[in-house]
């Protein structure tokens, strides 16, 4: 059975590698609960700053700061006024010490006390080493800091979802594993799965394009309509005990 629990959600906690993955994962609910008085706290590890061609001719300082202004403007279209940088380097999340960035988290999971995190699952959806890190991070002060009754929950797809939209995708340029495929579980295992209406779906997609850098090239490849039926649905499942359990 479908389930449908945005609205249980209450304060949200989400903990993101790169400007863009919090209104692609979170968009539709970080805006309701916003909308409905609900507190949102955005954290993201990172600016971004590799996240462009290789025939960019900006430097890293100046795509950092691009993607930064875009990220602004993004949260502002989601109504999302609380937001913290870990200011960690794009691409480097394998690098960084483990202790220190989960001490960090803990620090703001500790000090918002949410009633939900939002997070990547240990697949990291796409296998980036950013997103991968950012889930053990968070996994571990979650559990280190969170109240007790708080849920941890990680970004995921369904496969009628994955059957839509990869199907007919090159999957090189989503995936950073080769081979590997988009996770998804079943309807039945679902925490959250969040259909947008055509209201909510249309604010969503105007806060991606506020990151103009990194949504306008698929959006045109796949038109308008598709680009927002994409994005019209979001899915988290919950955080397995053996998540992440250090040994």
């Amino acid at each position: 059975m479908t389930q449908d629990r945005h609205a249980e959600l209450g304060t949200i906690l989400g903990v993101f590698a790169h400007p863009d993955d919090e209104a692609y994962s979170a968009g539709g609910l970080m805006t309701e609960a916003v909308d409905a008085g609900r507190r949102v706290v955005c954290v993201t590890a990172t600016r971004g700053e590799q996240g462009f061609p290789e025939t960019d001719r900006r430097s890293l300082a100046e795509r950092a700061a691009l993607r930064e202004g875009e990220l602004a403007k993004c949260l502002a279209t989601l109504g999302v006024t609380e937001h913290h940088w870990l200011d960690y380097r794009d691409g480097e999340g394998d690098r960084v010490d483990v202790a220190e960035a989960v001490a960090a988290v803990a620090d703001l999971i500790a000090d918002v006390r949410p009633d939900t995190v939002l997070t990547f699952g240990p697949d990291g959806m796409t296998g980036h080493v950013d997103h991968v890190a950012v889930s053990r991070w968070t996994t571990l002060a979650f559990r280190r800091a969170a109240p007790a009754s708080a849920r941890l929950l990680y970004m995921t797809q369904s496969r009628e979802w994955n059957d839509r939209f990869m199907g007919s995708m090159d999957a090189s340029r989503v995936m950073m594993v080769e081979g590997m495929t988009m996770p998804a579980v079943e309807p039945e295992d679902l925490a959250v799965w969040f259909r947008l209406d055509d209201e909510l779906a249309d604010r969503k997609v105007a806060a991606l394009r506020c990151q103009a850098s990194q949504v306008e090239r698929l959006r045109e490849e796949l038109g308008a309509d598709a680009y927002r039926e994409m994005v019209r649905e979001e899915f988290f499942r919950a955080a397995g005990d053996d998540d992440w359990r250090e040994t």
